[in-house]
């Protein structure tokens, strides 16, 4: 059994439901599959996985006896928990008429554990926006991103912790890695939503987060990715943004503790330093 936040023991344990449209995997749509977060029991696959629009992941089918189904006390709902461990998943709805199957499982994201199937076709990003924490909340909920993954990067030290990197004297910022499907999202859309996710005018940090572990970069790998950039950049500056954003070659991804990663998901809260913002004009269609 994975152990579990006091946010997450409320929902899997204590029944409880998480806000609407706050999960990680409200508006995902990326191939893979559905894990129980407590005891890791595949529940869910992605094809099953449909855009209800009520605030949660919705599938119209389990993977076959995954889910067992317990009416509520009151008798008024039907609670969906995991067949192994028992844990609180959600409640279940008929008659909807969604979909062919005429069936909504309505699921917590912090009651799932979602790995996506990688192609050879992935890429991954480095990028550095102040708290990873609100880098990896943010960026984790981009369409055609497949994983994230906070940590460490651009330091003088090996393998770092947070507390040597919180000094400020490692050379390390905190970053976010993100594998991404390229066919999906270009690298350009990518660097778009990183900049509409932070303040990357300020130049000492971000938000209330100051000091050098806590700068906006944005890390190239090649030519291409670094042309990219140049061009976000530009578009900034002649639309009147300041942008003390530095671009810097890739350098060595060490990963954060295990505490760090989907920080906020574990907490079930928000980030207190970022804030999405639209800036870049996006297509109708």
């Amino acid at each position: 059994m994975s152990e579990l936040t006091p946010f997450e023991r409320h929902v899997i344990e204590d029944k409880g439901t998480e806000p609407a449209f706050s999960g990680l995997y409200t508006q995902t749509d990326e191939p893979g599959e559905y894990y129980c977060k407590r005891c890791d029991a595949l529940l869910y696959q992605s094809n099953d996985k449909f855009a209800s629009h009520c605030g949660w992941p919705s599938f119209d089918a389990e993977v076959p006896g995954a889910v067992q189904r317990v009416p509520d006390a009151d008798g008024r709902r039907i609670e969906i928990v995991c067949t192994k461990c028992k844990a609180h998943l959600g409640h279940v709805f008929e008659g909807e008429g969604y979909t062919e199957k005429n069936t909504r499982h309505c699921v917590n994201s912090v009651s799932l554990n979602f790995k996506p199937k990688l192609s050879p076709q992935t890429a991954t990003a480095v990028l550095a926006s102040g708290c990873f924490w609100g880098t990896q909340y943010y960026l984790a909920r981009v369409p055609g991103v497949l994983q994230t993954k906070v940590g460490y990067t651009d330091g003088q030290v090996d393998n770092p912790t947070y507390k040597q990197v919180c000094t400020g004297k490692t050379g390390h910022v905190e970053a976010v890695e993100v594998t991404y499907d390229p066919s999906k999202l270009s690298y350009t859309e990518l660097l778009k939503y990183f900049f509409e996710t932070h303040d990357f005018s300020q130049e000492n940090g971000q938000g209330p987060d100051i000091g050098p572990q806590y700068l906006s970069v944005l890390f190239t790998k090649d030519e291409a990715e670094r042309k990219a950039a140049d061009e976000v950049i530009t578009y900034l500056k002649e639309h009147g943004h300041k942008v003390a954003t530095k671009v810097k070659p890739v350098q060595h991804f060490w990963p954060g503790e295990d505490y760090h990663q989907l920080y906020y998901e574990k907490k079930g809260d928000t980030p207190y330093c970022h804030r999405y913002r639209e800036i870049f004009p996006r297509s109708s269609k």
